[in-house]
């Protein structure tokens, strides 16, 4: 599959079909990106039952003759100062998915990203200083605004430059995510960020 590239429209790159070529899978795509978005909540919400608030063990008072409810805790959860009755606890919303699967859904997305004309290859893109200002007049020079820009390997000035513009990411090939992918409206690609990805989705 040949693919133009944008910084020199006379060129072209030669990308594999079995990441770039392939059948938008909805179901997979949607499952890997909720587990995605599961794993990134804490989970670390935590509140304290009847057991683990301060208080005495003991009856407040016997049980009959008093002309009061029955109670065995001051701790109880309808007593104020009490505990919380479904006491939330920390825990992991983490979901499985193996390297097949995930590995898949990002053959989908890539593949209607190019059908989309929304997947730009450049031969390299970096900017001379760590500069926001730098970044947003080389991105309007191409008339772009919203972009994830997927390089090889980290490069300084690209990062500082993009920490101010919510707008734009910049991410090494490692870091890939599928949600934003999917969210950004363009995604820009070095040649070299596409051979590392043809080896890690073959």
């Amino acid at each position: 599959m040949q693919l133009m590239m944008k910084d020199d429209p006379s060129s072209t790159i030669c990308v594999s079909d079995v990441v770039f070529n392939q059948d938008y899978n909805n179901h997979l795509v949607h499952q890997v990106v909720v587990a995605y978005l599961a794993g990134a909540r804490q989970g670390s919400k935590s509140q304290k039952n009847k057991s683990d608030v301060s208080g005495s063990g003991k009856k407040p008072w016997r049980q009959k003759g008093t002309g009061r409810a029955r109670v065995g805790s001051i701790r109880s959860p309808i007593w104020r100062s009490g505990g919380v009755t479904f006491a939330a606890k920390p825990r992991s919303y983490k979901q499985k998915v193996n390297k097949k699967m995930y590995r898949g859904a990002l053959r989908s997305i890539f593949s209607t990203l190019i059908r989309q004309n929304r997947l730009l290859i450049f031969k390299s893109f970096t900017i001379e200083s760590p500069k926001t200002k730098v970044l947003i007049s080389k991105l309007h020079d191409i008339s772009l605004s919203e972009v994830y820009i997927i390089i090889d390997h980290m490069d300084r000035n690209l990062f500082l430059a993009s920490s101010n513009v919510h707008q734009v990411l910049v991410r090494e090939v490692k870091k890939l995510d599928p949600v934003s992918l999917l969210n950004f409206k363009n995604v820009i690609v070095t040649v070299d960020a596409i051979r590392q990805i043809e080896k890690i989705l073959i």
